[in-house]
């Protein structure tokens, strides 16, 4: 399957990060969201995002330009009845991705549909589809035009076409695909965000700060940041929703949320992006 047209839903930090390593690739993007608001935050912030790569030498003045002629904005569903591939990267609300994945399969039956999601089920996305073997895993991480790995995540109902092209557009963004089965977490955040939510409970406990939590990983597991800064960089919110799918898809009391971490999130304090987590941020 030959992709060069691609859309993506949501204009949040992952939105922002897809459809920026996208346009640097040469794919003509064009990026959805609600928000006429939301929309041009994030056409400032890719091309705040350019900008640092033209200044590390890593992207010409010229090919800055000529990657942001490769996107587009819209507020309408109906732009994306074109695109060959479609990455969806709403919030984590099962409830609103069903929708997503409904309507974009009735408005364009021949694209591929890929959600970011970073645990929830693609088994479940794809039963309300059209054509559920042409829905698939895309998880990118934070941040997106960094980080090197995409998740690629197989449904019970995806076709091994699917995967393949998913995977060469990976390779094609100059990223790692990595094949994972539909289990909730998937690999890396069934892994990473159940220590996270551990370390929170050192500090619930008032074992150890957050500091001496992230300074001690740092320097005694060679872990590039701490747990806690990372998870004030992925989102607390993002970290809780996550252990929630994780207790509710096995069921076993080692995934339970710490309370801490649950207290933190109803306060607002979701980390950078509020500018208060474990830590505290301009």
């Amino acid at each position: 399957m030959s992709i060069s047209r691609i859309g993506v839903v949501g204009a949040g930090t992952m939105g922002q990060g897809i459809a920026q390593v996208l346009i640097t690739s040469h794919h003509q993007v064009t990026l959805y969201d609600v928000s006429d608001d939301a929309l041009a935050k994030a056409k400032e912030k890719i091309g705040k995002g350019l900008t640092r790569l033209v200044d590390k030498d890593k992207l010409s003045a010229g090919d800055r330009e000529s990657a942001l002629e490769h996107l587009s904005l819209t507020t309408s569903l109906d732009s994306l009845s074109d695109r060959d591939v479609i990455i969806e990267a709403a919030p984590e609300d099962p409830a609103l991705k069903e929708k997503l994945f409904s309507e974009l399969s009735q408005l364009n039956a021949e694209a591929i549909l890929a959600s970011n999601t970073s645990s929830l089920s693609l088994t479940r996305l794809a039963a309300v589809c059209e054509r559920p073997e042409r829905v698939v895993g895309m998880h990118f991480f934070n941040p997106v035009p960094v980080l090197g790995l995409v998740e690629v995540i197989r449904a019970e109902q995806t076709s091994d076409a699917t995967v393949a092209s998913i995977e060469q557009l990976t390779e094609a963004l100059g990223k790692t695909p990595v094949a994972i089965a539909d289990s909730p977490g998937f690999a890396v955040n069934r892994l990473l965000v159940p220590m996270i939510n551990e370390a929170a409970f050192l500090v619930q406990e008032g074992a150890a700060s957050p500091e001496a939590i992230d300074e001690a990983m740092q320097l005694g597991a060679a872990h590039p940041m701490g747990p806690l800064k990372l998870a004030d960089l992925i989102g607390l919110d993002v970290c809780l929703a996550i252990m929630e799918v994780l207790q509710e898809g096995f069921g076993d009391p080692k995934y339970r949320p710490c309370p801490l971490l649950k207290r933190m999130v109803a306060a607002g304090y979701l980390g950078r992006k509020s500018g208060r987590g474990f830590h505290l941020y301009d």
